[in-house]
C-alpha cells in the first residue's frame, strides 16, 4: 500500500466513521446517559464488529455476498428489527445512568454493539468497498491487516467524538425531564437512519 493510498483510506475512514448513522446515534445517546467510560464497550463493539467484517470479507466472505445478493435483503429486515428493538429500549430510559437510573437502562455492551454492525447492510457494503479498493492483490493479507489497522486508528477517535459530545450534554440533560425527551429524539433518529437502507 502506497502513502497516497493510505492517506486516501484514512480520509475515507474518517468520513464513514464520523457521519451520522445508527451506531453514532447510539454513541451520542450512551455518552449522554452513561458518560464516556461506561460507553467504551459500545464504542469498541461498533468498531470491532465492523473491522471483523472487513477481515471476514477479505478472507472470502465477499464472494458469498456476490453469489447470494438475497443476503442483503435478509440483513435489511433483521437489521431494521434489531435497531427498532434498541430504539424501543432507549425510549424507555427516563434517567441518567447513575445509581438511580441504572435500573431503567443499562449501557449497550460490546456483543450487542458488534451484532448491530453484523446486521447492518450499510456496514457490509462499506466493508466490501474498503476491502476491494484498498487491498493490494500482490500482498493481499499484509495489505488487509494494514487496512484494518489504519481504519481502527481513524475510526476510534471519530467515534469518540460522538460519545464525548453526548457526555458534554449530561449536565444540561440532568435537569427536569430533558433526558427523557433527548432519549426519545435519539430513538426516532435511530429508526429514521434505517429508512434509506430499507428503501434501497
Amino acid at each position: 500500500m502506497t502513502w497516497d493510498m493510505a492517506l486516501a483510506l484514512m480520509g475515507f475512514a474518517f468520513v464513514m466513521s464520523i457521519s451520522p448513522g445508527p451506531g453514532n446515534f447510539l454513541l451520542l445517546a450512551s455518552g449522554a446517559n452513561f458518560g464516556f467510560a461506561r460507553s467504551l464497550p459500545l464504542m469498541l463493539g461498533i468498531s470491532g464488529g465492523f473491522l471483523a467484517m472487513v477481515f471476514a470479507i477479505g478472507l472470502g466472505l465477499g464472494q458469498v455476498f456476490d453469489r447470494y445478493p438475497q443476503i442483503y435483503d435478509v440483513l435489511r429486515i433483521v437489521g431494521a428489527a434489531y435497531v427498532a428493538w434498541m430504539a424501543w429500549g432507549l425510549m424507555q430510559a427516563r434517567g441518567l445512568g447513575t445509581a438511580a437510573g441504572r435500573e431503567i437502562a443499562q449501557p449497550i455492551g460490546f456483543i450487542q454493539a458488534a451484532l448491530l454492525q453484523l446486521v447492518n447492510p450499510k456496514a457490509w457494503a462499506v466493508a466490501l468497498i474498503v476491502t476491494v479498493t484498498y487491498t493490494v492483490p500482490q500482498d493481499f493479507l499484509t495489505s488487509l491487516l494494514l487496512l484494518i489497522a489504519l481504519f481502527a486508528v481513524v475510526n476510534l477517535p471519530a467515534l469518540s467524538v460522538w460519545v464525548l459530545s453526548g457526555a458534554a450534554l449530561r449536565d444540561v440533560l440532568a435537569k427536569g425531564n430533558r433526558i427523557a425527551v433527548f432519549n426519545i429524539a435519539m430513538a426516532v433518529l435511530l429508526v429514521a437512519s434505517m429508512v434509506p437502507v430499507l428503501l434501497r
